[in-house]
């Protein structure tokens, strides 16, 4: 089962998303995060932070949980 993350815009970028859902608090800590692991994107291997989500995306990150994108 997904957690649903809400956003109030269009899109959000993935690491604005990682920092939303506090499991890394800075922005460089997202970056250095995603060059190494990554995340899953629609089941798609993503390392950009700039990847935009929109709802209904996926978002996995490993060790830490499953996510979808809902719109306010």
């Amino acid at each position: 089962m997904h957690e649903k993350i809400e956003i109030n815009t269009d899109y959000i970028t993935l690491g604005q998303f990682i920092k939303l859902i506090n499991i890394l608090e800075s922005g460089g800590m997202v970056k250095a995060f995603l060059q190494d692991q990554g995340a899953l994107v629609n089941g798609e291997l993503d390392h950009r932070r700039g990847r935009k989500l929109y709802p209904n995306d996926v978002v996995e990150i490993e060790s830490i949980g499953s996510y979808i994108v809902t719109k306010d």
